[in-house]
């Protein structure tokens, strides 16, 4: 019987190594070993199958097994080694895109029902507030004087309508006729979509209603630039202007949020006089 149990044993230790060669950790692949040998050993002691055999090796044993020079660790214990680490750099590099894309979601998020509660305040009707009359002389207001005329600014004729109107609606934002650039711009932007001329446009947009004093609109034109045509030219510049804007309408923290998106979006790109600009524009809004 001890033969037969030894022989089983030898058989069990041959076949080892094509058991370790399956996905299954090494802990159990042992189990499953000691599994086997009880039930050959309930073959070989059927009146016991409680019995063991114990193995005939000395309590110095371990001793001498060290002696041996086998390696303490195996094969098997490098290569999980070597697993484990690549599976904790794989797991560090996914934590960081799942950040990047939390962080981009928050932002479109926190974005998305700002505008829509703006969407909202510039739909509704104005209201009218009464003004009592005042007693006394009548008091002549003078009007507003009206804006000069268009035909002062001279329209560009290079051959490109994206060029033409982007540098006609220019020379209207620096001439403060805000109101007429926009509606040129816009035109630009919904006529040339592929244009490179069409970033330009868009930011020159919120330019003009931040110029106007109008930052709520300003912020949807900023923000339609950088999420539209993320790969524009003039997109960094929107997501600054976007944070002024901001700023404006008493929302520095999510201004905070915009500056720290810019840096890390464009930040190898952007410009050194850009960079210094986004570190006072931090200040100023006091981010942490």
């Amino acid at each position: 019987m001890t033969k037969f149990l030894v022989g089983a044993a030898i058989a069990l230790t041959l076949a080892s190594p094509a058991l370790a060669q399956r996905d299954a950790p090494v802990e159990a692949r042992v189990d499953k070993l000691e599994s086997e040998m009880r039930a050959v050993q309930r073959k070989v002691f059927p009146s016991g199958a409680g019995m063991m055999v114990e193995p005939q090796i000395a309590p110095s044993a371990p001793t001498s097994v060290e002696a041996t020079g086998v390696p303490a660790t195996s094969a098997i214990t490098d290569l999980s080694a070597r697993v484990a680490s690549l599976e904790q750099q794989l797991a560090s590099m996914t934590g960081q895109i799942e950040q990047n894309d939390y962080r981009v979601r928050q932002l479109e998020t926190q974005f998305a029902d700002y505008r829509k509660a703006t969407d909202a305040k510039l739909a509704a009707p104005p209201v009218a507030t009464p003004v009592a009359p005042v007693g006394g002389p009548d008091v002549t207001v003078p009007e507003a004087p009206e804006p000069a005329s268009t035909a002062a600014v001279a329209k560009p004729s290079t051959g490109d309508p994206a060029e033409d109107g982007y540098l006609y609606g220019f020379r209207l934002w620096e001439a403060k006729r805000y109101g007429e650039a926009v509606t040129v711009l816009k035109k630009v932007v919904a006529d040339n979509p592929k244009s490179r001329r069409a970033s330009y446009a868009q930011n020159l947009i919120g330019r003009a209603y931040l110029d106007d004093n109008k930052p709520s609109l300003a912020s949807i034109a900023f923000y339609d630039n950088y999420k539209k045509m993320p790969d524009g030219e003039r997109a960094p510049d929107s997501l600054f202007y976007l944070g002024s804007a901001l700023v404006k309408l008493d929302k520095a923290a999510d201004a905070c949020k915009v500056y720290g998106e810019l840096s890390d979006v464009y930040g190898a790109t952007i410009s050194a006089k850009m960079k210094a600009d986004i570190v006072k524009a931090r200040a100023a809004a006091k981010c942490k």
